[in-house]
């Protein structure tokens, strides 16, 4: 961890952190989800400069040192795909292999279908190649879905406002690391799903927990809030949704992720390679949403062995 670097790139008049370990012109970038920030990506980025590779992690706009952009109502992930080109220009690096967990899988597969020249291959983890096109998962799941109130403007503010930035993070990474989706009841807001008694997960410390909520206390969650929960219907520009760059999806078999409304079946069937054909597929039957934080090891493995497989 002390051999990782923390630089600022001046992207559209924001500052946008990145942290950066390891030399060398293979170079992998890693793309958090929610609610997370760079520091997510720990394990995996000293695990890839011991195995030669440049690592990069930026904090996207608005989320922990990056600076937030001026609207953020406004905010949408295609902020992410340019500012994820500006900063390999920046850096004058020409191709990259994309790592992404969670909603990060959206810019990251979004990246390698408008700048395949850019893109080695890619591994998400929690998350698949989902096609563009109006979600039915808030049709066919009850109106407490988390993601359905996160939608709500204003009403994940005041359900997050009660609390403070690291009790937040505490309690949605105890909630997905579940096996269920989140639902709350019509007189409940999702942070009362949550008890205080409640321990983190084994694999989740006290330590890392005050890294995360230091950093959401600088940010707020306005921006968090705005990409992804209130941008997912957004067009993504690409007439062509196939994937033409190698990819690997790691699932953890516990993750509740699989229980929204046909997931499991897109995943399982293998109809998710008819967007991404050259797909590689792997699940480690204890793994929760938060697969690369709680089986490090086996993760790392498995990214090293598809990175040295395409390098």
């Amino acid at each position: 961890m002390d051999k990782i670097q923390h630089k600022f790139i001046n992207v559209q008049g924001l500052n946008l952190h990145i942290a950066d370990t390891g030399t060398g012109p293979n170079v992998v970038v890693f793309l958090h989800g929610f609610p997370e920030i760079w520091y997510t990506w720990r394990h995996q980025m000293v695990a890839a400069a011991n195995a030669g590779f440049r690592a990069i992690a930026p904090d996207y706009r608005g989320y922990g040192l990056s600076d937030p952009p001026s609207q953020p109502e406004k905010a949408t992930f295609k902020d992410i795909i340019n500012d994820l080109l500006a900063i390999l220009d920046h850096l004058g690096i020409s191709k990259v292999f994309l790592v992404a967990k969670d909603f990060g899988a959206r810019p990251a597969y979004q990246f390698a279908l408008l700048h395949p020249e850019r893109v080695r291959g890619v591994v998400t983890m929690g998350v698949p190649f989902m096609p563009p096109g109006p979600s039915r998962f808030r049709d066919t799941l009850p109106e407490g879905f988390y993601i359905a109130r996160w939608q709500e403007p204003g009403r994940a503010e005041a359900d997050f406002g009660r609390l403070d930035a690291k009790t937040v993070v505490r309690n949605i990474y105890i909630l997905f690391s579940r096996s269920e989706i989140p639902i709350a009841a019509e007189n409940q807001e999702i942070m009362d799903l949550v008890d205080a008694s409640t321990p983190l997960p084994p694999w989740f410390t006290e330590e890392d927990l005050a890294e995360y909520g230091a950093l959401y206390e600088k940010s707020g969650f306005q921006t968090a809030l705005q990409v992804p929960y209130r941008s997912f219907q957004e067009d993504n520009g690409v007439a062509e949704n196939i994937v033409k760059v190698p990819a690997l999806l790691i699932m953890g078999d516990q993750d509740y992720v699989f229980k929204f409304p046909g997931m499991e079946d897109y995943i399982r069937s293998g109809k998710v390679k008819q967007f991404v054909p050259d797909l590689e597929i792997v699940y480690l039957p204890e793994g929760t949403h938060f697969v690369h934080e709680q089986l490090p090891e086996q993760v790392n493995q498995l990214i090293l062995t598809f990175l040295n497989k395409y390098v």
